[in-house]
């Protein structure tokens, strides 16, 4: 049990000191729209899910917003420059907000 209290000390230690705050921003979003996503299954099997559609579409929008949110912490990862080469983390940042716009608008027409 102690080695498992090691590494994940360790692990908290190299996260504090080593990455940057815009990363630690993004990883409290994705960290807050996790637990939405949970919420809101738990809320699903104990109430039930009517009306169906309301419930896919916010289920639905919380998955989205992780995987993007997933892919601008990527873009936003200094360490990964080499890979998204030409692409700046201003660029990264728009895209996701037009990503967000764009899905939002998709929500709230499924939602009826």
């Amino acid at each position: 049990m102690t080695n498992i209290n090691v590494v994940l000390n360790k692990f908290y230690d190299e996260y504090v000191n080593n990455t940057p705050k815009k990363l630690k921003i993004i990883d409290a979003y994705l960290f807050y729209i996790l637990l939405t996503g949970i919420i809101q299954f738990v809320y699903c099997c104990l109430v039930g899910s009517f009306p169906f559609n309301s419930f896919l579409s916010g289920f639905i929008s919380t998955v989205s917003c992780f995987i993007l949110g997933v892919c601008l912490r990527l873009q936003a990862n200094p360490q990964n420059k080499s890979q998204f080469y030409g692409i700046s983390p201003e660029r990264g940042f728009a895209d996701f907000i037009l990503a967000h716009i764009i899905l939002h608008i998709v929500v709230m027409n499924f939602i009826g």
